[in-house]
């Protein structure tokens, strides 16, 4: 029988995603959960039917973690729709999943994974679409300028420059960092006009 208790799940997911990053997909057993979230033997087994379910529960966990709520989505639109404001988005963007670098971490790992588990890549690529669709969406709705290509090249660009931040720090200064999603901004927003 599986379990129900919503924060010991939570907390369990929480616990896979810091094996993830730390010891890959192949390190991520029941047993190694237990240790990381410091509760008894089997405790895992209990939450989850099988690795593939913990697998893909931490996947849209990472996500859960990685969206912002609502007071913050509503402060990103302050001030002026212009491409200073999409430069400051994608900075914050940056910004947030640097602060989780954890999440980002286990999300490469899930992704490497789900090249040789059919299912799980199921589940990553209608995460993934619909986390695509749905900034593309804000994006328009919002009045933001550029359009549908530029925000996914925006969402291509922002994404590789954050592996590289994530797993190979030194390849780029902090200035060289913030300069290339400037430089990024400028090349595929146009610029409003007054």
């Amino acid at each position: 029988m599986i379990r129900q208790n919503p924060a010991r799940r939570a907390a369990l997911l929480d616990a896979a995603i810091e094996v993830l990053a730390r010891e890959g997909a192949r390190g991520l057993t029941f047993r190694a959960v237990d240790a990381q979230a410091a509760v008894p033997g089997g405790t895992t087994s209990n939450y989850f039917a099988n690795r593939d379910g913990l697998l893909t529960q931490a996947g849209a966990r990472i996500y859960e973690h990685l969206t912002p709520d609502a007071p913050t989505m509503a402060a990103s639109l302050t001030g002026p729709r212009d491409r200073k404001r999409v430069a400051g988005l994608m900075h914050d963007l940056v910004g947030r999943i640097a602060g989780y670098r954890t999440g980002y971490l286990a999300l490469l790992e899930l992704r490497l994974e789900a090249t040789r588990r059919p299912g799980l890549r199921a589940v990553l690529t209608e995460q993934i679409k619909a986390n695509i669709d749905e900034n593309v969406a804000y994006h328009l709705e919002s009045g933001l300028p550029g359009d549908a290509s530029a925000v996914l090249l925006l969402y291509l660009a922002m994404s590789w420059l954050i592996v590289e931040q994530l797993t190979l720090p030194d390849v780029f200064t902090e200035t060289q960092l913030q300069e290339l999603v400037e430089l990024a901004v400028a090349r595929l927003i146009p610029e409003t006009e007054e």
